[in-house]
């Protein structure tokens, strides 16, 4: 441009998303646990096991301010290697871990059965069952032809979001 080179990047924000060459998303997801942590230490001490607000309060705290960071996308990014969602699963349970003030040795599945708050798989699974029935059901004919699969060959183990979908739902 002008002469000068445009340099090349490996990745790159769009709309809040982080986009990496191989759309990985190893890179939004990272940032997105950092981002979390920022706003997990600066709750903590309305989030913490020493907080005096309610466990209601705190659990609509989480669902009102935290979830809404890791959730935002997800329709996209859910399709990330299962070692990347991972990443988010296990911030999941370390929040629900402070937010009940529970003891180390009670399992994740006991406290997401108790709150009944769904694990990051499953959360994944109804919001883009969700987003495909929006797609499916949109008056714009360009928009439902979103929801279809490309007539392309599939390679290696790769997922795609259409793929998120929970066929229980179905």
């Amino acid at each position: 441009m002008n002469n000068d080179p445009i340099p090349m990047q490996t990745d790159v924000k769009y709309f809040g998303l982080h986009l990496d060459q191989r759309l990985t998303w190893s890179t939004h997801i990272k940032t997105k646990r950092l981002q979390l942590n920022l706003k997990l230490r600066s709750m903590y001490w309305s989030l913490g096991r020493k907080s005096k607000l309610s466990l209601a309060n705190k659990l609509l705290l989480y669902k009102c301010v935290l979830k809404p960071v890791w959730t935002y996308g997800i329709q996209l990014w859910g399709c990330a290697k299962p070692s990347h969602t991972q990443i988010i699963q296990r911030l999941q349970s370390k929040i629900l871990l402070s937010i009940t003030g529970a003891p180390w040795y009670v399992s994740n599945f006991t406290q997401h059965n108790d709150l009944h708050i769904p694990f990051v798989a499953k959360e994944t699974s109804q919001l883009s069952h969700l987003y495909q029935h929006r797609l499916a059901s949109h008056h714009n004919a360009l928009v439902t032809e979103l929801a279809t699969l490309p007539p392309i060959a599939r390679r290696l183990k790769r997922r795609w979001p259409i793929d998120l979908r929970d066929p229980m739902n179905d």
